[in-house]
């Protein structure tokens, strides 16, 4: 049991570097349970499920836009007991459902076990509050048909915090960019997703893909979403997708690499994601997006500038005039701010429900058609 607890506790600390490394720039702050001094919180919000570190960021993307956490919950003591020296001025409730049937909690986030978040979810939204969760929203087709049917039942909102959009400046700002006609009609989006696997600070799940679902649902959804974004793509097919175990023998359940190509109705894509990242490099990963356009491109380095600019949220745009650097440090981060807008009014202004879960569906048919990645003989 202590050494799951180790495990647990190296999980998350290790979790914690990669969700600060996404939302790292002018961000980066004591985190607090309520609103910056002066604005009153716009609604009160809990968190249930708190396995990633990616919570914190979470949590803190809804505090900037007015919330107020009042309440958290976890079945693992000590992840409960980090989180609230973390957010000292929420409460540690009895059990989930403790949550769950407070009426003055219209708002859920949650980043537990990947297997564990669409079940939650649905009891959340059948409970009258909207959900936030950490990707992936769902590890089957199963989860993500009883999802979308009570989604739809409800009409409340099944939100999925694709961070690597939301949560990263530079990204944003490319949003903004491609949105002003910068560099054209897109043609195409490259993702990609490498990470660390620093195997000491894993815990068992991590190893077990009925649990995380896949490398390409868990750590591909966040490109599938991109690639949908930038495109603009309604609807899309997967062309062709492989998977692979290439290094780790003794962890049959993970896959450490994979890779998609696809089509939609706005554009091309393509997508690597892997666990190889060295530890040579100064963060976990050298996650990229490369948007193609037909009077240029743009090239987002998420969390590190090999170069040498220091930290990251770093944008190159090239045109038919330049090629030069766009300082993305002062870039607004609205997704959570959007969120409780929706919350209050009833509205979908941080993410269409329907892009969500085809972000997710696209996730999970790569995964499910996937070939297995093997040397031709």
């Amino acid at each position: 049991m202590s050494e799951q607890r180790s495990d647990r506790r190296g999980f998350l600390r290790s979790s914690l570097v990669t969700a600060g490394a996404v939302w790292a720039g002018s961000t980066a702050r004591r985190v607090t349970a309520a609103p910056e001094p002066g604005g009153a919180p716009r609604l009160r919000f809990a968190a249930v499920g708190l396995n990633h570190g990616h919570i914190y960021s979470m949590c803190e993307a809804v505090v900037r836009g007015g919330g107020e956490l009042v309440a958290y919950f976890a079945k693992e003591p000590d992840l409960a007991a980090d989180f609230g020296k973390r957010f000292p001025r929420a409460n540690l409730a009895r059990s989930e459902k403790e949550i769950l049937d407070d009426p003055r909690i219209p708002l859920v986030a949650s980043a537990g076990i990947p297997d564990e978040r669409a079940p939650l979810g649905i009891e959340v939204m059948r409970h009258g509050k909207d959900y936030m969760v950490d990707k992936p929203g769902m590890t089957t087709f199963e989860q993500l048909a009883e999802v979308k049917r009570v989604q739809a039942e409800t009409r409340r909102i099944y939100s999925v915090d694709y961070s690597e959009r939301f949560e990263n400046r530079a990204t944003t700002k490319a949003a903004e960019l491609v949105k002003a006609g910068a560099i054209g009609k897109v043609v195409q989006t490259i993702g990609l997703g490498p990470h660390r696997e620093s195997p000491k600070t894993r815990p068992s799940w991590f190893y077990e893909k009925e649990r995380y679902g896949g490398i390409l649902c868990d750590i591909g959804s966040h490109q599938f979403e991109q690639f949908l974004f930038f495109t603009g793509s309604t609807k899309a097919e997967i062309v062709a997708a492989r998977v692979a175990n290439v290094s780790h023998p003794d962890r049959p359940g993970l896959e450490d690499f994979g890779d998609v190509m696809l089509q939609g109705d706005g554009g091309a894509g393509y997508i690597r994601v892997d666990w190889f990242t060295p530890d040579g490099l100064s963060t976990w990963g050298d996650g990229r997006l490369t948007v193609l356009g037909t009077d240029g491109f743009i090239e987002v380095r998420k969390n590190v500038d090999i170069a040498g600019r220091p930290g990251g949220s770093h944008l190159f745009l090239v045109d038919q005039k330049s090629t030069r650097y766009v300082d993305s440090q002062d870039q607004d981060l609205p997704y959570g701010r959007l969120l409780v807008d929706d919350v209050l009014n009833r509205t979908e202004t941080a993410m269409p429900q329907e892009h969500c879960f085809l972000a997710m569906d696209l996730a999970l048919r790569a995964e499910k058609q996937a070939r297995p990645l093997r040397p031709m003989s």
